[in-house]
């Protein structure tokens, strides 16, 4: 059932994004953006994370219930996302420069970059995941890290607004506890060590 309802959340993000973009964005409050940058940080950017998400997936690849767990927290992550996009929509920074994900790029509608996928950093909040998901010790750090990083050089690049960074802590955080309680609820558990 989970299988079925990730492939159609995936199905509909084309028609998802051409929505968001359709629709009026508001400006929000912004401290630190007009203090730095910005620059393009797409190469360290993606360095960090699919690099970091390598070094997790292969940390993690003797347990599976873990990985399921990780599975499960990402599509949860990625529908509270929509409907935080549907809610808060925001438009992009006047001086954005775009992070064209080579992998997720696939998603936007017309093949260009969808500049008002905002409200919440999908970046931060994926590389926060994958720190919850790294096994405790130097990799979990290291994850930690570069979820940190990636907060950074997103914000450098003018691709979110702080308020964007911000709020992927705490929704990543969420997906994790409910595909946690998930599990426990089908009678399956992670295991000693993870969070």
């Amino acid at each position: 059932m989970a299988m079925v309802a990730g492939v159609l959340v995936i199905a509909g993000l084309p028609v998802f994004f051409r929505w968001v973009g359709s629709r009026q964005g508001a400006f929000p409050p912004e401290p630190l953006l007009p203090r730095i940058g910005p620059w393009d940080a797409s190469a360290p950017t993606f360095t960090v994370l699919y690099g970091t998400l390598l070094l997790v997936v292969f940390s993690i690849a003797g347990r599976p219930l873990l990985v399921l767990r990780g599975l499960f927290a990402y599509l949860l992550m990625v529908v509270l996302r929509m409907l935080s996009m549907a809610l808060i929509i925001l438009e992009p920074p006047p001086d954005i420069i775009p992070l064209v994900d080579p992998v997720t790029a696939i998603f936007y509608p017309d093949n260009t970059p969808f500049l008002k996928d905002l409200f919440f950093s999908g970046h931060t909040a994926t590389l926060v995941l994958v720190a919850l998901v790294a096994p405790r010790g130097p990799v979990r750090w290291l994850a930690s890290l570069a979820a940190l990083a990636v907060a950074a050089l997103v914000l450098v690049q003018h691709v979110h607004w702080t308020v964007d960074v911000l709020a992927a802590i705490p929704a990543a955080l969420l997906a994790w506890w409910l595909a946690g309680a998930l599990l426990r609820r089908w009678g399956l558990r992670p295991g000693p060590g993870a969070v």
